[in-house]
């Protein structure tokens, strides 16, 4: 039998999340994803300001309500644009790289592989 709730990170991991960011899903004529995920999805994440080389970091996104709770429901997408908690996966990388780099006003995106499928501040 499939789950239908989300368990909400912060439950299972003990802490908050990481940051939040607004975000916005390109459409597919902008080169994103044909509907939006369901929660518990897992991008990648990158820095907008990586214009030479994209870097990837394990950065995943929990979306939220417009009241700012966490989306529980794992059957419907969630909405095209809107805030997600973020969950830096690899604690070590929080100290050594994120601490430094984010701050209200950087933009990053979610990504799948290569490609830039929405929009973070």
């Amino acid at each position: 039998m499939t789950a239908t709730v989300w368990t909400p990170y912060e439950d299972w991991r003990g802490h908050p999340a990481d940051f939040r960011v607004k975000y916005r899903f390109y459409s597919e004529a902008e080169g994103g994803r044909k509907l939006p995920p369901v929660q518990g999805y897992r991008s990648d994440f990158s820095y907008a300001d990586d214009n030479e080389k994209i870097e990837l970091f394990a950065i995943y996104p929990e979306f939220e309500t417009p009241d700012g709770d966490v989306i529980r429901d794992l059957t419907a997408p969630v909405p095209a644009e809107g805030t997600a908690r973020m969950w830096i996966l690899f604690p070590q990388m929080r100290q050594t790289v994120h601490i430094h780099r984010i701050k209200p006003g950087i933009v990053g995106y979610f990504m799948e592989g290569a490609r830039k499928v929405a929009v973070a501040e």
